[in-house]
């Protein structure tokens, strides 16, 4: 294929299927999946993997009454602390995006009155769909695994449980960690919210949860799936497995498959790949993408 010698259409023709299964026992759908990845890549995908897929119709974890702008400026001055807040200005009902929400312009105690906090609140339950705070960092005194702990606790205490760390990026002395929602050990991507904090104070400067008010609900999930040795099998041998656990991963079709998640090293690349645990089938493989500043996928 390098030399172009053979073609991927060749590839596919059933004259081709001998060559196709000496060539790592990937599955011709692998390499579909490979080739429009490379494709459609244009840059790196910093939200982590699987981020343009947190949008479904159904918006699972938008739960409650709706509430109307003066509940939605309660739960902001007591989401951000009123001792925090020198003044507020609404902005309104946005009934145009993803999830209709009432947004706040706050000015801060103790900060430049023209550096303002944004502040998101869903009509329908009061939650918080997010919160953009921009400021300098003068100097990093705290580290990625204390960040992620200030993370993590912020999140138990704003009410979001059982949240676990996947990807994240460091720039300009913040980092954006991807938290994602855990149930019962099996990590559900789609239940995604993202907190930028500052890595001088640890100071929490925004927090974005459209994935998880999309997704987010309590799956049922079945018992009856083929076994991790099993799943295996079914993903290219020369695959140097570092770490293997069940996963909830959404689809363009806003659907959700229950998958093994491998993940490991083919030479100096390093792979997820996902194989369904009900049917066996390989549906994706994520290329990782490991940097100075963060860890991403594509």
């Amino acid at each position: 294929m390098n030399n172009g010698s053979i073609s991927w259409k060749e590839l596919t023709k059933e004259t081709g299927q001998e060559l196709a299964q000496q060539v790592s026992n990937i599955t011709l759908d692998s390499f579909n999946t490979i080739e429009e990845t490379f494709h459609d890549y244009t840059g790196l995908i910093y939200d982590g993997a699987f981020s343009e897929h947190m949008t479904n119709p159904e918006r699972k974890g938008l739960t409650g009454d709706e509430i109307d702008e003066e509940r939605a400026t309660q739960i902001t001055r007591n989401f951000i602390g009123d001792e925090n807040i020198k003044e507020i200005e609404s902005k309104g009902l946005a009934e145009n995006g993803n999830i209709q929400s009432y947004t706040f312009s706050i000015t801060l105690n103790n900060e430049d009155e023209e550096n303002k906090k944004i502040v998101s609140i869903s009509k329908k339950g009061g939650h918080i769909v997010y919160i953009n705070f921009n400021r300098l960092t003068e100097k990093e005194n705290i580290s990625i695994e204390e960040a992620n702990k200030i993370g993590l606790e912020f999140l138990n205490n704003k009410g979001y449980a059982n949240m676990k760390q996947t990807y994240y990026i460091k720039e300009q002395g913040i980092i954006t960690v991807n938290y994602a929602y855990e149930e019962d050990e099996i990590i559900c991507y789609p239940d995604l919210i993202k907190l930028k904090i500052a890595l001088d104070d640890g100071d929490i400067l925004g927090m974005e949860a459209t994935g998880y008010l999309n997704c987010h609900y309590e799956r049922q999930l079945t018992n009856n799936i083929i076994d991790k040795e099993e799943a295996k099998e079914k993903i290219n041998n020369n695959l140097e497995i570092t770490n293997e656990r069940l996963a909830i991963i959404p689809t363009e079709f806003n659907t959700e498959i229950y998958c093994w998640e491998f993940q490991g090293k083919v030479g100096d690349n390093e792979f997820l790949v996902y194989v369904n645990a009900e049917t066996g089938k390989e549906e994706d493989i994520l290329v990782i993408i490991n940097t100075p500043n963060g860890i991403m996928t594509t």
